[in-house]
C-alpha cells in the first residue's frame, strides 16, 4: 500500500498528508520531490530508494530502517526519528529543522554540505560518517558515537561534544574546524596528539 502511495504521490506531485503507516516494505522507489506532512512511520523499512528532493514536515520515524536510501537535497522540518537505522544512506545538501534524532544507528552516512538548525541527536551512533562542509546552528549532540567521522571544512565552534565519543574524527591540515568546539579533559588530550601535541 505505501509503495502505491509512494508511487502516485511522486508521478502526481500530490501531498502526502495525515497518514500513518506500519510493518510496510518498501524497495526500490523512485520517490523523488514526495513531499510528506503529519506522516507516522512504524517499523517500516525501505530498502535502496531514493527520495531526492523530498519533504518531510511533522513526520515520525518509529524503529523503521531506511540504510542505503538517498535522501539527497531534502527539506525535514518538525520531524523525529526514533530508533531507526540510516547506514550508509546520503543526506547530502539537506535541509535540517527542529529534527530530532534518538537512539539512531547512522554509521557511514553521508551529510555533506548539510544545513542543521535547532536540532538534537541523542544516543545516535554516527560512526565513520561524512559531514563535510556542514552548517550546524542551535544543535547539540549528547550520548552520541561520532568516532571516525570527517568534519572537513565543518566549523565546530559552539558545538558541545563533552558526552560523546569523537575519536579519531577526521578534520583538515590547519585544525580550524575546532576552534570553539567544547570538550572534555579526556577528548581535548586526543585532539591534542591529532595536532601533533605531545603530551608529557
Amino acid at each position: 500500500m505505501l509503495d502505491l502511495i509512494l508511487k502516485a504521490a511522486a508521478l502526481e506531485e500530490r501531498l502526502i498528508m495525515g497518514e500513518e503507516f506500519a510493518e510496510e516494505t518498501v524497495t526500490g522507489q523512485k520517490a523523488g520531490r514526495v513531499e510528506l506532512d503529519t506522516v507516522t512511520f512504524h517499523r517500516c523499512r525501505f530498502s535502496e530508494c531514493d527520495f531526492s528532493g523530498a519533504s518531510f514536515c511533522n513526520v515520525i520515524f518509529d524503529k523503521c530502517d531506511f540504510s542505503n536510501c538517498t535522501f539527497r537535497d531534502n527539506y525535514w522540518k518538525n520531524t523525529k526519528a526514533r530508533e531507526c537505522k540510516a547506514e550508509g544512506s546520503i543526506f547530502s545538501n539537506s535541509s535540517f529543522k527542529w529534527v530530532a534524532l534518538e537512539n539512531c544507528q547512522m554509521n557511514y552516512a553521508n551529510f555533506s554540505a548539510a544545513f542543521w538548525d535547532f536540532c538534537e541527536i541523542t544516543d545516535c551512533n554516527i560512526r565513520e560518517a561524512f559531514m563535510s562542509q556542514v552548517k550546524f546552528k542551535n544543535t547539540r549532540f549528547s550520548k552520541s558515537d561520532l568516532s571516525g567521522t570527517d568534519f572537513f571544512k565543518t566549523s565546530l565552534k559552539g558545538l558541545d561534544f563533552s558526552g560523546c565519543s569523537i575519536e579519531g574524527i577526521l578534520v583538515s591540515d590547519q585544525f580550524t574546524e575546532l576552534a570553539g568546539v567544547k570538550v572534555n579533559l579526556f577528548q581535548a588530550a586526543q585532539l591534542a596528539k591529532l595536532m601533533g601535541v605531545k603530551i608529557v
